[in-house]
C-alpha cells in the first residue's frame, strides 16, 4: 500500500514541477510582447530617460498619431494584405493537398518523378533575375494582385508536410471507396479533406503566415499604391521616421532643431499592428497544430 502512495506522491510533485516550467516560460515568452505593447504606448523621451517597461511610465499616443497620420492608406494596406492572404491560403491549401495525395498514392504511377520534381525544388532555386523576368515580364502580372499571391502558391517543405500526413491514412479506406463507385476526385474531397483536417490548419497557418508576414513581393512586383501589404507600407513608415531623425531633415527644413520623432515608439506601434491580427487567428488553429505536425511522423 505504501508504495503505490509513494508513486502517486512522486507522480504530484513531478506534475507540479511541470506546471511550473511551464509557467516560467510562458511569462518569458509573454513578458517581451507586453513590453512591446507598454513601449508603443510612451512618449520617445520617457523610453529614453526610463527605458523599457511593462508598464507605461507616461501614456502617450504619438507613435500611433504617426503611423495613422494617413488611415485610409493604412486601411487599404489591410485590404490587400487580407485579401492576399485569404486567397494565397484557400488556393495553396488545394495545389498543395493535391500535389501530396498524389505523390503519397503508391499505385500513382508517375509519383515517384513528381516527388522529385518537389524535392529539387527545395534544393536549387531559379535565382531572382529569372523569377523577376517570369512574373513580371512572360506572366505580365507586374502591378497586379497575382503577383502576391502566385510565387507563394506551393512549397516543398509544406507538400512532405502534408505527403508524411496523407500517407497515414488507410488504403483500405480508398479501395472500399472505390468499390462503391467513387472516382478520385470524389476520394479526394469527401474523405481526404476532411480526415486531413488537422494537416490542412497546420499548413494553413504557415500560409497565412507567410502571405501575411510577406513585403518582399510587393518591393519587387507593386509600384502602385493602391497595391501596397502591410507589412510593406510599415517599413516605409520606419524608412520615414528614420530620416526625419537624421540631420539632413533639420537641414532642408522637414523637422524643427529640438524635435524629437517617436522612431523607438513607433516601431513597436508598427508591431503591434502587423502582429495584433496574427495574435487573434492563431488560437482558432492552436487545437490542431501539434497533432497536424506529428500525426503522420510515424509512418512517414
Amino acid at each position: 500500500m505504501s508504495k503505490p502512495m509513494a508513486l502517486r506522491n512522486t507522480s504530484a510533485v513531478t506534475q507540479t514541477w511541470i506546471h511550473v516550467i511551464f509557467i516560467v516560460v510562458c511569462v518569458a515568452c509573454l513578458y517581451p510582447f507586453l513590453v512591446i505593447v507598454a513601449t508603443s504606448f510612451q512618449s520617445e523621451n520617457s523610453i529614453v530617460q526610463n527605458g523599457y517597461s511593462i508598464i507605461p511610465n507616461e501614456f502617450n499616443l504619438d507613435a500611433y498619431r504617426v503611423i495613422l497620420v494617413e488611415p485610409k492608406q493604412l486601411l487599404n494596406s489591410y485590404v490587400v494584405t487580407i485579401v492576399t492572404t485569404l486567397i494565397g491560403t484557400i488556393v495553396g491549401l488545394w495545389v498543395t493537398t493535391s500535389y501530396a495525395f498524389a505523390i503519397s498514392r503508391h499505385d500513382y504511377a508517375y509519383r515517384g518523378i513528381l516527388a522529385f520534381l518537389i524535392f529539387f525544388t527545395m534544393l536549387f532555386k531559379g535565382g531572382l533575375v529569372p523569377s523577376y523576368i517570369l512574373i513580371s515580364k512572360w506572366l505580365g502580372l507586374q502591378n497586379n494582385i497575382l503577383a502576391l499571391i502566385v510565387p507563394y502558391l506551393i512549397s516543398g517543405w509544406f507538400v512532405l508536410l502534408m505527403k508524411g500526413f496523407l500517407q497515414a491514412l488507410p488504403n483500405a479506406l480508398f479501395e472500399s471507396a472505390k468499390m462503391d463507385g467513387a472516382g478520385e476526385t470524389r476520394i479526394f474531397i469527401q474523405l481526404v479533406l476532411p480526415l486531413s483536417l488537422p494537416a490542412l490548419a497546420t499548413v494553413g497557418l504557415f500560409f497565412v503566415l507567410q502571405y501575411w508576414n510577406d513585403w518582399w513581393l510587393t518591393l519587387l512586383y507593386v509600384d502602385s499604391k493602391d497595391m501596397l501589404k502591410l507589412q510593406y507600407l510599415l517599413i516605409r513608415v520606419l524608412r520615414n521616421m528614420e530620416f526625419l531623425n537624421s540631420a539632413e531633415a533639420i537641414q532642408y527644413g522637414l523637422v524643427k532643431p529640438g524635435m524629437v520623432v517617436p522612431s523607438l515608439s513607433a516601431r513597436m506601434a508598427m508591431c503591434v499592428l502587423a502582429a495584433g491580427p496574427m495574435l487573434v487567428v492563431f488560437p482558432f488553429f492552436q487545437r490542431f497544430f501539434v497533432r497536424g505536425l506529428t500525426v503522420g511522423s510515424v509512418k512517414g
